[in-house]
C-alpha cells in the first residue's frame, strides 16, 4: 500500500494520506465539477487501508467551503469510517478545523459530529 497525494486546485482540496502514520488530511475548498470522481482515489485508498492495515486512522478536515455534492462524498466516507471503527475493530479520530470567525463551518462540523459515533474534535484556527 502506498501513500496518496493529490494537489489542490482552484476548486478541489489537497488530499494527503500516509499509510505508516494512519493519517489523512483534506485541506482546501471543495466544489469540483464531479465530486464522486474527484474523491474516488481517496475512497479506494481508505478501503485498502481498512482492509490491510486494521489500525488507528486520524482524519483531519480543513475545508473552508464545500458544495452539496462534496458534502455527500464526505458523509459517505465518514459513514464508511464509522463502520470500520466499530465493525472492523479500527479506531478512527476526526478533527474538523474551522475558521474561528466562520459560524457556518462550525455548525457544519457540529452537525457532522452529532450524526456520527466517532471521536470528533472541533478545532478553531485563526483565518487569514
Amino acid at each position: 500500500m502506498h501513500d496518496l497525494s493529490i494537489p489542490s486546485s482552484s476548486t478541489t482540496p489537497a488530499i494527503t494520506a500516509r499509510v505508516q502514520e494512519g493519517f489523512v488530511e483534506i485541506a482546501g475548498e471543495s466544489y469540483p465539477e464531479n465530486s464522486v470522481e474527484f474523491y474516488q482515489p481517496l475512497v479506494r485508498w481508505l478501503q485498502e487501508f481498512m482492509t490491510t492495515q486494521k489500525r488507528h486512522l486520524t482524519l483531519h478536515l480543513r475545508i473552508p467551503y464545500f458544495n452539496t455534492s462534496s458534502s455527500k462524498c464526505l458523509l459517505d466516507m465518514l459513514d464508511m469510517l464509522q463502520s470500520y471503527h466499530y465493525i472492523s475493530g479500527g479506531a478512527v479520530e476526526v478533527t474538523w478545523w474551522y475558521d474561528e470567525h466562520d459560524e457556518d463551518m462550525l455548525e457544519s462540523g457540529k452537525d457532522l459530529s452529532e450524526n456520527l459515533d466517532l471521536k470528533f474534535v472541533l478545532m478553531p484556527y485563526t483565518g487569514s
